[in-house]
């Protein structure tokens, strides 16, 4: 037996004891001031969470918003938003006890999680809410997790629904109710500062600037750094445009290839391996970004920026960038989805990875010249 499936058995019992004295917490205060906000998920997930983030500061401006969860990815993507007061780590040391000390009223969980459901409910906060899986089953609810539930108060979270509204449901327990999905994010003006110096530094003229991250946090999603780089010299000999290519530590190599093969160098600018702070600030400053479906996409997305989103395995319909601006570039034959938001297991990744890879290059061209096309209407209204 490993230790984290020890440490999950020890939390049951506790959560058990504790419901057989204390009773459960799914009693909404009179009085809220202090909501804990748990964001499940990587980074394009947080970002997708933001959302009830602004719902709570609509309805109760003067609650303070803590962010649990992992603060090193947390404190820095959310930072400058304007929407989040205080940042707790359920990694650091006593843990619980910070928790408590905390005197939250509410606790809010976006999605099914054991861990922190049972922590925050071990804590005392008067109401935990937490996600009820509907229309299907997903990994994250274990037969703990499935216990746990009975002891807290539980939110529908539609399967294969758009994850950015079924998030937005944990908010009516506490009587608040939005349907507004769009997504903020901020940076700091010292990142602003460098994002400009950057691009005052690209040598020659331009029409566009065009993002292009080669990467995936997922390697079921990668597309070829060599496709990304013929869509690139593709808009450059016929477009006016310049390319900064973005990538994290992970994705060394396939920001390398990318790079490395796109003809005309003078039209591309390194913006690889720099901080969330940073990634924002250039993020923002786009017109179109190009990605498989990975986090910078919802980075984009919250900014406004025009996306060609490459769907491969993902569910066109759970999470990705929605609107006019936003392009999405289907596998031939547009073949069932096998990744979602609440399922990333259940899956030949064999298949996964041949769907991706299967994108065609013409494809992605065609969504970036609509989304090119979509920047010059976007110009003309506003003059």
């Amino acid at each position: 037996m490993n230790s984290k499936r020890i440490k999950r058995i020890v939390l049951l019992v506790r959560c058990i004891m504790r419901v057989l004295v204390h009773g459960v917490a799914n009693r909404a205060p009179l009085n809220i001031s202090r909501i804990i906000v748990v964001p499940t998920g990587k980074l394009g997930d947080v970002v997708c969470a933001t959302p009830v983030f602004v719902a709570i500061r609509k309805h109760l401006p003067k609650a303070h918003i803590i962010v649990a969860g992992n603060s090193k990815m947390h404190h820095p993507l959310l930072s400058d938003s304007g929407l989040v007061d205080e940042y707790l780590d359920f990694e650091e040391e006593k843990v619980l006890e910070r928790i408590k000390s905390g005197h939250a009223d509410v606790a809010l969980i976006t999605g099914p999680s054991f861990e922190p459901t049972s922590l925050l409910y071990l804590a005392g906060i008067p109401l935990v809410v937490a996600a009820r899986v509907v229309g299907g089953t997903s990994p994250p609810e274990t037969r703990p997790y499935k216990i746990l539930k009975h002891f807290i108060k539980t939110f529908p979270y539609r399967l294969g629904a758009y994850a950015p509204r079924e998030r937005l449901r944990a908010l009516e327990s506490i009587g608040i109710f939005s349907d507004d999905t769009t997504k903020h994010l901020g940076f700091s003006e010292e990142a602003e500062k460098k994002a400009r110096e950057l691009i005052s530094k690209i040598s020659g003229s331009y029409k566009y600037l065009i993002g292009i991250s080669a990467g995936a946090g997922n390697k079921e999603k990668q597309w070829p750094p060599k496709n990304f780089a013929a869509v690139a010299n593709h808009l450059i000999k016929k477009y006016d445009i310049h390319i900064m290519v973005f990538g994290g530590n992970n994705d060394i190599a396939e920001s390398s290839e990318l790079m490395s093969a796109i003809e005309d160098k003078s039209r591309v600018t390194d913006s690889t391996r720099i901080s969330i702070d940073d990634l924002k600030a250039r993020i923002s400053k786009l017109d179109v970004f190009i990605s498989v479906n990975t986090g910078p996409v919802y980075i984009a997305e919250a900014f406004d920026v025009s996306t060609v989103d490459l769907i491969g395995p993902v569910s066109p319909w759970d999470q990705p960038p929605q609107g006019e601006i936003h392009k999405m570039v289907f596998a031939p034959g547009k073949p069932e989805p096998l990744l979602y938001v609440l399922d990333t297991r259940n899956h030949d990744v064999k298949e996964a990875q041949r769907i991706a890879q299967s994108t065609r290059i013409k494809d992605v061209i065609s969504a970036a010249e609509e989304a090119l096309q979509e920047v010059d209407q976007m110009r003309i209204k506003r003059g």
